[in-house]
């Protein structure tokens, strides 16, 4: 119950809490660039979710095994060459970038031969979209958010496992898909408006874009009515320590 837990709360902050687009402001290429006809807009809601799942499994793989300090495999090469304890201590998060960007650009190439081979006229509407999803900063953003929470964990207990990652990965792009979505059908019905000339085009998608971050962050809070919600007995440790610790526990609880 408790990893059920877990997975619910980071699903729902990564799809709508900390949405990557409207939280963060990463992915605004795409998310600007292919937002003009609804159909588009999915297709490429679905391609970033795909290729950020795949860059997610690849980047948690390589830095669990590989790049982390005390890496399973690392440490059995260095074993060859150095003693176990020097061996253990081998670091190789130096390379997560590098390695990351690597990741990202082959899943992307993947992505861009399946659809040009099985969808040519969803591959035709991308146009130039489609290989920028390599620098899609909301690709790179989730493979450092699973960097920050395996390789810079502070103890193995809060080590994220591969499950938590690929939560974070499908709802990120989820959330991905649901804003672009929004914002295609906001701009078709804008092309009935009649838009004042100088607002016309990108001025009017950045003023669509802040409009819906304001409107995103009415679900501040979600997240710890939800905690609270799935993690009754936590809560009621905490306020009873709060109450035995507190100078005056009748004004606490009042």
């Amino acid at each position: 119950m408790e990893t059920l837990t877990t997975l619910i709360l980071i699903a729902v902050g990564a799809a709508l809490i900390n949405n990557f687009v409207l939280h963060y402001f990463v992915g605004l290429c795409p998310f600007v660039g292919v937002s003009r006809r609804l159909d588009t807009a999915f297709g490429m809601g679905l391609a970033v979710t795909f290729v950020i799942t795949i860059a997610s499994l690849l980047s948690w793989t390589l830095t669990f095994y590989v790049l982390r300090q005390g890496a399973p495999v690392t440490a059995w090469i260095g074993g060859f060459f150095l003693s176990p304890d020097r061996a253990a201590e081998i670091d190789l998060t130096i390379l997560n970038y590098i390695v990351y960007i690597f990741v990202i650009a082959s899943s992307v190439q993947f992505v861009e031969m399946y659809v040009r081979r099985f969808f040519p006229p969803l591959y035709k509407a991308f146009g130039v979209y489609l290989p920028l999803i390599t620098t899609n900063c909301a690709i790179l953003f989730a493979c450092l958010e699973i960097m920050k929470h395996v390789s810079g964990a502070s103890s193995p207990a809060e080590m994220w496992g591969l499950h938590e990652a690929l939560t974070l990965a499908v709802f990120g792009g989820l959330g991905f898909t649901l804003a672009i979505v929004i914002m295609a059908g906001i701009r078709e019905e804008l092309d009935l408006c009649d838009v004042p000339a100088p607002l016309q085009g990108p001025p009017i998608a950045m003023i669509v874009a802040g409009i819906l971050a304001l409107a995103f962050t009415g679900f501040t809070g979600v997240d710890r009515g939800l905690e609270e919600a799935l993690r009754p007995e936590k809560n009621e440790t905490a306020q009873t320590a709060r109450s035995e610790s507190a100078p005056y526990p009748h004004e606490v609880s009042r």
